[in-house]
């Protein structure tokens, strides 16, 4: 059983018969008296875990949170300040601290991994979808090069595809450059209007 949901020691009386307060309780602990604290803890615990159990909703991290919140009241009992309001209100700001800490933390680390996720998915679909519009890409050339003469698809892949210049292409297939610049000029018009890009 959680330590917030045992049953509450009594606390002792003091001199006149009444439970010492949670302030007089804090400051003894803050001198180390380890009892004065147990009995502090007893005392605010429930209201700490409630509020807690309110912001963070899951069990088991609110139990986490009620201990750390425990500890670091026990930790900074020396500072606290009887004047500047009560134990029970120092404990419950704390709670409420670390409580709404516990949930950004844990929105914070939900955004990070749904980005990663998506981020992940994107560029799998970025990669596939480059990949299916390169090969729809290639057949379409290959198509529209089909469709020019010998002298323009000879041309046109010596220039484009073996990077070739115009007057080695003429070199190479051995017709004259003029012949070759009107060729291409052609070639590179039919291939522009089948694959129908824009001027």
């Amino acid at each position: 059983m959680p330590e917030h949901e045992r049953v509450r020691a009594v606390v002792p009386a003091g001199d006149d018969g009444a439970p010492e307060p949670p302030e007089v309780l804090l400051s003894r602990a803050s001198l180390g008296d380890e009892e004065a604290f147990a009995q502090f803890y007893d005392h605010v615990t429930p209201s700490v875990f409630g509020l807690v159990r309110r912001i963070v909703r899951d069990h088991a991290q609110s139990e986490e949170v009620t201990q750390d919140v425990l500890v670091e009241l026990w930790r900074t009992a020396p500072r606290f300040d009887p004047e500047r309001g009560s134990a029970m209100t120092w404990a419950m700001t704390l709670a409420h601290r670390r409580a709404v800490d516990r949930v950004r933390s844990a929105q914070a680390s939900t955004d990070r991994e749904r980005k990663a996720a998506y981020t992940s998915e994107q560029r799998s679909f970025d990669e596939v979808s480059e990949k299916v519009d390169a090969k729809m890409e290639r057949r379409q050339v290959q198509r529209c090069l089909g469709s020019l003469t010998e002298l323009q698809r000879e041309s046109v892949m010596l220039a484009f595809y073996q990077g070739y210049t115009y007057p080695e292409v003429a070199t190479l297939l051995k017709v004259p450059l003029g012949t070759i610049k009107t060729r291409m000029r052609d070639g590179l018009i039919r291939l522009r209007d089948c694959m129908g890009v824009s001027r």
